[in-house]
């Protein structure tokens, strides 16, 4: 009674937005150095002031507020891409060996594998067990990134954390097109529907990474090409900054992944550009993503309603213990076949555990696409989106505590930090 009198007097003040926004920020500051008082990254204050502000309790950020500004969390994340990009030097992987990209592989795989079959033992439901596998190595890098930024890190794992977060994602989403279309293909079966051969259900995925992959490249050619003519860091970011809303904007407008289009492009430039030229963008990103990463997180944090707890079920623990353990022993096996380094190969699993936005995105398009395939479509897609969201809250507490320790434990946080 007392939450929804709050809701209902901070709903009658009718507040502008940017009023929101600025409270988000100002509140968001304190809140992050709150948490990191007590040892744990800030971005949990960030997420914590989220749930606070959120529907579940003071309803700060309502349902239409969200939709409103729904942009940030795009802005947020290409933003995020395109800094993983810049790190994703090919000279530097190939130092790293072909271990690295072994690992990326060994630890989606299982972590995919993993989570279908254990899902299949428990409903039997080989469409649903499919989906919840390919979401399963999806992880959420602005976590990851946020915490190596926070502390400063550096070191082998810093940079085998930034090479997995990357590319797993890419090939997390890769995966997720073509398990989609062999779901669909199970539930066209089973409503007696023609469901086409296996290459036209494939196309629209590939279609999809593939524009992906020339807009992002396009766009970093533009850059460069533009960037010859500016001299100073900051003209170079804001450059930047118009080449990432354009290919946010055009992977939106055709239906393209926003992450492996702002990807791409970075990896494009850190590529074929000198690395002064890299760091002198470098320098200028990383003056803006602390205030990116206040208001991700705390929108982040809003959706994670309290009332889908107990909603978890044993759904949630199966999927909880499989993606985890999937990811952590395939890592770890990975690094291990590959002959990575041993603080790679204890720790890596630790650190790339953090899931939300982009797993929360592919959770939300199964609903969509799924429902126009009758009560079980539906059913599928309303499990999925509950069992994702609720264990998002998990994962993204636990993650960065983990990734914070996993960097601690392998010698590269600062003493300063």
């Amino acid at each position: 009674m007392i939450i929804q009198n709050i809701q209902s007097f901070i709903h009658g003040l009718h507040l502008d937005p940017l009023i929101i926004i600025g409270v988000i920020v100002l509140l968001g500051i304190y809140f992050g150095k709150g948490a990191k008082l007590i040892h744990l990254p800030s971005i949990i204050g960030f997420m914590v002031l989220g749930v606070l502000l959120g529907p579940s309790l003071l309803g700060v950020l309502s349902g239409e507020f969200q939709e409103s500004i729904g942009f940030i969390t795009e802005i947020a994340l290409s933003f995020v891409a395109v800094s993983i990009g810049l790190e994703l030097s090919f000279a530097s992987l190939k130092k790293q060996g072909g271990g690295i990209v072994l690992t990326i592989f060994t630890e989606s795989f299982m972590a995919f594998i993993l989570v279908s079959v254990l899902m299949y033992l428990l409903t039997r439901d080989l469409a649903l067990s499919i989906l919840f596998g390919a979401i399963a190595p999806a992880s959420a890098p602005a976590g990851t990134v946020a915490i190596i930024q926070e502390y400063r890190t550096k070191g082998p794992l810093t940079k085998a954390l930034f090479a997995v977060v990357g590319f797993d994602d890419g090939l997390g989403i890769i995966v997720f097109g073509f398990a989609a279309a062999f779901a669909k293909s199970i539930l066209s079966a089973e409503m007696g529907m023609e469901t086409g051969s296996f290459v036209s259900l494939m196309s629209g995925p590939l279609m999809e990474v593939g524009l992906s992959l020339l807009v992002g490249s396009l766009n970093a050619v533009i850059f460069i090409f533009l960037g010859r003519f500016l001299k100073t860091g900051r003209d170079l970011f804001l450059l930047l900054f118009a080449m990432v809303f354009l290919s946010a904007g055009l992977s939106i407008m055709f239906h393209m992944s926003v992450i492996l289009t702002n990807m791409v492009l970075g990896i494009v430039i850190v590529n074929t550009q000198p690395q002064n030229f890299v760091e002198k963008i470098h320098e200028e990103l990383t003056q803006i993503m602390p205030l990116l990463f206040i208001l991700f997180f705390v929108l982040a944090g809003s959706n994670l309603h309290i009332s889908a707890l107990p909603e978890l079920g044993l759904i949630g623990l199966v999927y909880i213990a499989g993606r985890a353990t999937g990811l952590i022993s395939g890592a770890s096996f990975g690094a291990w076949a590959g002959r990575l380094p041993v603080s790679i190969r204890k720790y890596l699993g630790l650190g790339i555990l953090s899931q939300a936005g982009v797993a929360i995105g592919l959770a939300l398009i199964v609903k969509k696409e799924l429902a126009e395939f009758g009560a079980h479509g539906a059913e599928i897609g309303d499990i999925i989106i509950t069992t994702v969201s609720a264990t998002s809250i998990f994962f993204e507490i636990i993650g960065p505590v983990l990734a914070k320790f996993a960097l601690t434990k392998a010698g590269e946080i600062r003493k300063t930090a």
